[in-house]
C-alpha cells in the first residue's frame, strides 16, 4: 500500500471513531456493538504502530499518555474563569431577588416586558476550561484562582466525552468551558471495586472527581471514568458567537462537546420560579448531584451591558436548594484546628444517614453560632449536609433537657500548638496566632509562603509538601534551606533534576523583598496590597514588628482589625524565633534606612486607579502591575466611573467596552510609559 492510501485509511478510522464515540459518549445512542468498535480501534493503533509519522494529537489511541507528570504547569486564562454568586435562599424569593437586581441594573421601567433568561442545572463537579485550535483540543486547564489555572491536558484528554476534534466548521481558536463530574453509577461503582480489594473508599463523586484530575499520572483516572457538560466560553476568535447564550450552547454542543439537555429559556421571575421547583422535584433522579441551578441573561449584549462586580458577573447567579436534613444525638463537641488556623467547633455525632452518606462529624462553624443555636451536649440535633457536601448542625429539637449541661466554651490556647487563641476585634472566628509554629497550619503555611506573590519558590507544590511535612523533613519554614539534592531525590516522583531545581528555586528565593517576606509570613489580614503599604512606610522589618497600634494605623488603608493582627502576630516569641531562623538561612531584601515614615511623600499617582486589560506588548501583568503601583496607584479589576485610566492591550475584552461606555480615559503600553514617566 502507497504511503497515501496509509494516512488515508488512517484518516478513515480516526473520523469513524470519532463519529462513534460521539455517538457513545455524547448521544447516548450507539450505533456499534463495542467489539466492533473495538476491532477499529485495534486496526488504527496497528497502523499507527506500524507508521507513527500518521499518529496524530486528535486521535482516539492518544486518549491515555503513559508519561507520569512531576507536576502541572501553570496556565494564565486570557479570559479569567470567574466565580459567579450564590444565591443561599433557595425559596422562590432568591429568584425573583436576581430578577429584580437585574432589571434595576438595566434601569428598566416596571410595565418593561419579562426578560430572557437561560436557566440551566449547577453541576457538583471541578470547572475546566478546554482549549481547541483549528478544532484540535491543545490545552485543558483548571480554574485555579480564575486568573491562573493547572495544566491538565493529558488528564483531560481520558475523558471520553470530551472529543480531541471538534465536529464541524471549527474555529480558529475556542475556549469551551464546563464541569468535570462523576456519575453517581461511576461513584457506586468504583466504591464497590475499592471495597472488594480492600482499598480506601471515596466519599463523595464531587471530591473524587476534584482529586482524579489532579492526579499525576493519567492512567489512574481510567477506573474513575469522569464525565463533562459545558456552559460557556473563554477565549474565541475566528468565530462569530450567537447572540444569546443558549445560541451558544447549542452551537457548542453542534461541536461535539457535550451539553446537558435539561436546560430552558425562560421569562422573567416566574420562569426563573419554575425552573427552579422543576428542577428541585426531579433532582434525587438525576444520574449525578448538583446543588442547585445557574440563571443567566440569555442577551449577550446585555451581558454586556451589565458587566461584573467585584469580580462576578452581575448578569448570572447560583440558585441553590435546601439541603436535605436529619436528626440525631451530639454525643460530644470537639475543636480543630484548620490549615488557616481557623478554630472550629465540631459535633461528634450518633452516625446518621443524610445526603447520601453516613455523618458522624458535623460543623458547628464557630462558638457565636453554636451559642444562637442553643446546642449542648446530649441534645438531639438536626442535622443538614450544607451545600450538598459539609454537614452541618442547624439547631437543636424543642425540649427540656434532661439534665443542666454548661454552655461550650473556645479555649484560650491552640489545642495543637499551645499558642494564644485570639478572636479578632467585631468578628466571630478564633484563630491560633502560631501560624509560623502551629503544626496544624504548617503544610498552608509553606504552601502560601512558597506561593509565586510571596517568596516565588517554583516546584514547592501540594504534592511535595505533604511529602515533606508528613516525613518529617520539614517542621518549619527554616528547614526548607536546610533541604538537599540527595534527601529531595529520595521522596516519592522526585527525580534529581525537580530536586536540584528545588534546591536552586530556594537559593533563589533568599533574595527578595520586605513586602514579599510579609507577604509570605502569612499574617492574617495581611495581603499584598498591604504588604507593600507597611514595607514602604516603616522601611524595616524590625520597625514593623515593634509598631505600637498608633503607628499601624497611620499606615494607608490599615485600620484597627489589620493592626491588632500585625500586633498579635510579632507578639508570639515563636514567630519571632522563625523570623530569625529565616534571616539566618540567608533571606534578605534591601531595606530603606531613612524610613520610619510617617508622613513620607506619597507616589507620584497616589489617589489614582487602573484598571489593566489585554496582552501588553513587553509587560506581563505583573510587571505593570508593580510598575503602576510603585508610582502610588492602585489597580482594580473593574472599570468603574472612579476609574482614572485603563491600560489596554491585544484582545482587551469588556473592560475596554465598559471603559469607552463611561468615558474613561484608555491608554496603551506606550501612553502608560509616558505616564509614569511624566508622573516620575
Amino acid at each position: 500500500m502507497a504511503a497515501e492510501d496509509y494516512a488515508t485509511r488512517a484518516a478513515a478510522l480516526r473520523a469513524q471513531l470519532q463519529h462513534h464515540a460521539h455517538r457513545y459518549y455524547v448521544l447516548d445512542d450507539p450505533e456499534l456493538p463495542d467489539a466492533e468498535y473495538d476491532r477499529l480501534y485495534a486496526a488504527l493503533q496497528a497502523l499507527e504502530a506500524a507508521h507513527p509519522e500518521l499518529r496524530t494529537p486528535d486521535s482516539p489511541t492518544q486518549r491515555v499518555i503513559g508519561q507520569v507528570l512531576e507536576g502541572f504547569a501553570p496556565v494564565r486564562h486570557a479570559v479569567p474563569m470567574l466565580s459567579i454568586r450564590t444565591e443561599t435562599d433557595t425559596t422562590a424569593a432568591g429568584a425573583l431577588a436576581f430578577d429584580e437586581r437585574v432589571r434595576r441594573e438595566l434601569e428598566l421601567p416596571a410595565d418593561a416586558p419579562p426578560l430572557a433568561y437561560a436557566a440551566e442545572l449547577k453541576f457538583d463537579g471541578l470547572a475546566i476550561s478546554l482549549r481547541y485550535e483549528q478544532g484540535v483540543l491543545v490545552q485543558a486547564a483548571t480554574r485555579g484562582d480564575s486568573e491562573t489555572g493547572e495544566d491538565v491536558t493529558q488528564n483531560v484528554r481520558t475523558i471520553g466525552q470530551i472529543p480531541l476534534r471538534l465536529l464541524g466548521g471549527a474555529p480558529a481558536l475556542i475556549e469551551i468551558r464546563g464541569e468535570a463530574y462523576m456519575r453517581r453509577d461511576d461513584f457506586e461503582r468504583l466504591n464497590e471495586r475499592q471495597r472488594a480489594k480492600g482499598g480506601k473508599t471515596f466519599i463523595n463523586p464531587r471530591n473524587t472527581a476534584a482529586g482524579a484530575i489532579r492526579q499525576l499520572d493519567p492512567k489512574a483516572l481510567a477506573d474513575k471514568r469522569l464525565s463533562f457538560y459545558a456552559y460557556g466560553l473563554g477565549e474565541t476568535r475566528g468565530w462569530d458567537q450567537p447572540a444569546t447564550h443558549s445560541g451558544t450552547l447549542d452551537a457548542i454542543a453542534a461541536f461535539g462537546v457535550p451539553v446537558n439537555a435539561l436546560r430552558r429559556v425562560v421569562q422573567g421571575a416566574a420562569g426563573l420560579v419554575d425552573f427552579h421547583q422543576a428542577v428541585a422535584a426531579q433532582r434525587d433522579a438525576l444520574p449525578f448531584d448538583i446543588d442547585g441551578v445557574v440563571y443567566k441573561v440569555d442577551s449577550i449584549a446585555l451581558q454586556r451591558r451589565l458587566g461584573y462586580v467585584t469580580r462576578e458577573p452581575r448578569w448570572a447567579v447560583a440558585h441553590k436548594f435546601p439541603a436535605q436534613e436529619q436528626v440525631t444525638r451530639l454525643n460530644g463537641i470537639e475543636v480543630q484546628v484548620g490549615r488557616t488556623g481557623k478554630l472550629t467547633p465540631v459535633a461528634k455525632l450518633e452516625p446518621v444517614f443524610v445526603g447520601g452518606t453516613t455523618v458522624s462529624n458535623a460543623t458547628l462553624h464557630n462558638l457565636f453560632e453554636l451559642r444562637r443555636k442553643g446546642v449542648r451536649v446530649g441534645d438531639r440535633v438536626i442535622v443538614r449536609r450544607a451545600g450538598d457536601v459539609i454537614p452541618e448542625v442547624v439547631g437543636r429539637l424543642p425540649g427540656a433537657r434532661a439534665a443542666y449541661v454548661p454552655n461550650f466554651r473556645m479555649p484560650p490556647a491552640c489545642p495543637v500548638c499551645g499558642s494564644r487563641v485570639l478572636r479578632e476585634q467585631g468578628g466571630i472566628e478564633h484563630r491560633c496566632t502560631g501560624g509560623l509554629f502551629c503544626a496544624a497550619q504548617r503544610k498552608q503555611a509553606i504552601l502560601h509562603f512558597a506561593g509565586r506573590r510571596a517568596m516565588d519558590i517554583e516546584g514547592l507544590g501540594e504534592r511535595l509538601v505533604d511529602q515533606l511535612v508528613d516525613g518529617g523533613l520539614v517542621r518549619s519554614l527554616p528547614e526548607l534551606y536546610a533541604l538537599s539534592v540527595e534527601q529531595l531525590a529520595g521522596l516519592d516522583r522526585m527525580a534529581d533534576r525537580s530536586a536540584a531545581n528545588l534546591v536552586a528555586a530556594l537559593a533563589r528565593s533568599k533574595s527578595t523583598t520586605l513586602a514579599r517576606f510579609l507577604y509570605a509570613l502569612g499574617i492574617r489580614q495581611v495581603g499584598e496590597a498591604t504588604a507593600k503599604d507597611l514595607a514602604r512606610h516603616f522601611g524595616a522589618l524590625d520597625r514593623i514588628a515593634a509598631a505600637a497600634a498608633e503607628a499601624l494605623l497611620e499606615v494607608n488603608d490599615i485600620g484597627p482589625v489589620v493592626a491588632q493582627s500585625v500586633q498579635a502576630f510579632f507578639a508570639q516569641p515563636h514567630n519571632l524565633e522563625v523570623i530569625a531562623a529565616l534571616r539566618a538561612a540567608g533571606i534578605q531584601w534591601p531595606e530603606h534606612a531613612g524610613a520610619g515614615r510617617t508622613g513620607a511623600a506619597p507616589g507620584p499617582l497616589a489617589g489614582r486607579t487602573l484598571v489593566l486589560t489585554g496582552s501588553l506588548p513587553t509587560l506581563s501583568r505583573d510587571e505593570a502591575k508593580a510598575l503602576i503601583e510603585a508610582a502610588g496607584a492602585k489597580v482594580s479589576g473593574a472599570v468603574s466611573k472612579k476609574t482614572d485610566y485603563v491600560v489596554a492591550g491585544s484582545e482587551a475584552g469588556s473592560k475596554l467596552d465598559r471603559a469607552r461606555a463611561l468615558g474613561v480615559a484608555v491608554l496603551d503600553e506606550a501612553g502608560l510609559r509616558a505616564l509614569l514617566h511624566g508622573a516620575g
